[in-house]
C-alpha cells in the first residue's frame, strides 16, 4: 500500500480475546466501576446515579457516542477503541492460525509431490 503525506499507518497490537470478553462496548465502558464510578462520573460531568443507569441500559437514559469519546479522553482507556477495531476490522488471529497450518501441511506433502512428478531429490550428481 503506498500513502500518501497526509496519511499515516499504524500497528495494533490487538488483545485477541477482547472480543470474547465482552459482549459490547458498553460492557467494555462498564469498567469505570474498576475505576470507581464517582471518579468516572466526575471526570464525566454525569451524577454517579445516571451514569450506572446509561450504562446498565435501562431503555430511558442512554451512554451517547460524546460521552464515550469524553470517556477516553478523560480516562485514557483505550480499550474501548481496541474492541471496537477487534470486532470491526476483524480478529484474524484464527484465520492467520489456520492459514499457517494449511502452509505447513502443504510444505510436508512437497516432497512426496516432488518425488511423484520425478523432481525428488537426486543423488550422487
Amino acid at each position: 500500500m503506498i500513502l500518501s503525506d497526509s496519511q499515516v499507518q499504524m500497528t495494533l497490537d490487538l488483545d485477541t480475546g477482547l472480543t470474547e470478553r465482552f459482549r459490547s462496548v458498553k460492557e467494555v465502558v462498564a469498567g469505570v466501576y474498576r475505576r470507581g464510578l464517582k471518579r468516572c462520573a466526575g471526570d464525566l460531568d454525569v451524577a454517579p446515579g445516571n451514569l450506572s443507569v446509561q450504562l446498565a441500559g435501562d431503555g430511558q437514559r442512554h451512554f451517547d457516542v460524546d460521552l464515550l469519546e469524553r470517556y477516553i479522553e478523560t480516562s485514557g482507556d483505550l480499550t474501548p477503541i481496541y474492541y471496537l477495531v477487534a470486532k470491526h476490522c476483524g480478529d484474524r488471529s484464527a484465520v492467520r492460525e489456520e492459514a499457517l497450518e494449511r502452509v505447513q501441511a502443504m510444505l510436508n506433502e512437497l516432497p512426496t509431490l516432488l518425488a511423484g512428478a520425478g523432481l525428488g531429490k537426486r543423488r550422487g550428481k
